[in-house]
């Protein structure tokens, strides 16, 4: 068997229903390569690995978990990794898809290393808590609306597809969960440099209770602070007005 170690934030999804609804939204093709963040005790595991024709790979940073999923399915020796996702080198070389009961604790984080990896990367299922969850999916306007929402919709389809109860995790975490999905749309705002669009998105949340015109003036050439658009809080702009002021003033300011 193995223990929890509450360091790394670990809580175990046991209703299986659960588990099959999860892996049930991946959306499988013949060849589909599969990466698995944190699998633990296999919740999920035992059903991707069942997934015909699949190039199956987990990435798993407690070592006793590694072990006891090696010796539960010997089928997975030399396919779970053991290392840090957040360290981690891209998995495949060819395109894949990305599944997992995040561990809460940097659930944010492990949204960035997507980003890292987004040209690769078909799609993204992955559980959060509810309230992580329902941020990444916001829209313009909302209080939750925030610097992820705008980065993984830039590129990616955002599904809030459906609530766990904390019930269903041993232990009980106390808070609700979220299941997200994310479908990449291939870069269709053209954005040719993501870390300096990161920056301007950033920038302008960081003071979101200011006018764009406080919050970027370190970023964007003093030219563009007489925009109109800049009378504006960072919530009030959609993907695309970001990805406007980005190409207008911001990706070729050395």
């Amino acid at each position: 068997m193995y223990t929890l170690k509450k360091s790394l934030g670990q809580h175990f999804l046991h209703d299986e229903n659960v588990c099959q609804k999860i892996v049930a939204q991946l959306g499988v093709s013949k060849g589909i390569n599969i990466l698995e963040v944190g699998p633990g005790g296999g919740a999920i595991t035992k059903y991707l690995k069942e997934i015909p024709d699949a190039n199956y790979l987990a990435i798993e940073v407690d070592t006793e978990k590694v072990a006891y999923l090696e010796k539960t399915y010997p089928e997975l020796k030399g396919k779970v990794i053991t290392g840090d996702i957040l360290k981690a080198q891209q998995p495949f070389s060819d395109s894949f898809s990305v599944i997992g009961n995040f561990p809460y604790n940097i659930s944010s984080p492990i949204l960035f290393k997507v980003l890292e990896w987004e040209p690769s990367v078909n799609e993204v299922i992955g559980m959060f808590q509810k309230e992580v969850a329902l941020r990444v999916a916001a829209g313009p306007g909302s209080k939750t609306y925030g610097i992820l929402s705008v980065l993984m919709q830039a590129f990616f389809k955002v599904e809030f597809l459906f609530e766990v109860h904390e019930n269903c995790f041993t232990p009980p975490p106390k808070v609700k969960s979220g299941v997200l999905k994310f479908t990449n749309i291939h870069n269709p705002f053209e954005i040719n440099d993501k870390r300096r669009f990161m920056i301007l998105v950033k920038a302008a949340f960081n003071q979101r209770r200011k006018t764009l015109r406080n919050a970027l003036k370190s970023v964007v050439p003093p030219s563009a602070l007489a925009d109109k658009i800049m009378d504006k809080r960072a919530e009030q702009l959609s993907v695309a007005d970001f990805v406007g002021l980005y190409q207008q003033y911001f990706h070729e300011k050395q």
